[in-house]
């Protein structure tokens, strides 16, 4: 699949620090066959990020993942320009741990993932229980992401064989 980034933060967007998630992303989507055609980087602004996927959209992406922004503080606004672009949010949350405060919506029938910040720091989340689905061409339904929920504990075993484990089967 051709996927885009968005990239969402004032501190990165601004270049005070070094986006840590792009590359953690990259490296997800070039193991599992696709390809990443773009990344853009904007601050925390529901228009910015309004237009950033749009924008992706115009250039043939066919998977959209925007990270940051997706906690529950007064700045995160991630869910809410995911929403200004007209997507439809099938789940905000996941009974998932890592991964929580995961979103999926789409546009189009276009995939557009919230990812949380457990993804640039943890090496399995729910993001590695969806991002296969989604590469098979499978359409992630609200009850794929409540069934997630029997398994939904990573064990953070200290030899990961993820994903031959309990993580995310049900």
């Amino acid at each position: 699949m051709k996927v885009g980034i968005i990239t969402t933060g004032s501190e990165v967007y601004t270049g005070r620090i070094t986006d840590k998630f792009g590359p953690v992303i990259r490296e997800k989507i070039n193991e599992i066959g696709s390809e990443v055609i773009k990344q853009i980087l904007v601050s925390d602004n529901v228009t910015m990020i309004e237009e950033a996927i749009n924008e992706l959209l115009a250039n043939g992406a066919e998977m959209i993942i925007v990270t940051g922004g997706m906690s529950v503080d007064p700045d995160d606004v991630t869910p809410a320009g995911i929403r200004e672009c007209g997507a439809n949010i099938i789940s905000y949350g996941a009974p998932v741990l890592p991964g929580a405060m995961f979103l999926i919506a789409y546009k189009n029938e276009v995939p557009i993932l919230g990812l949380p910040g457990c993804v640039m720091y943890n090496k399995r989340t729910v993001f590695d229980l969806i991002l296969p689905r989604i590469v098979a061409g499978e359409k992630i339904k609200r009850e794929d992401i409540t069934k997630l929920g029997h398994g939904g504990l990573c064990l953070n075993c200290e030899v990961c064989n993820f994903p031959s484990c309990s993580f995310g089967k049900w």
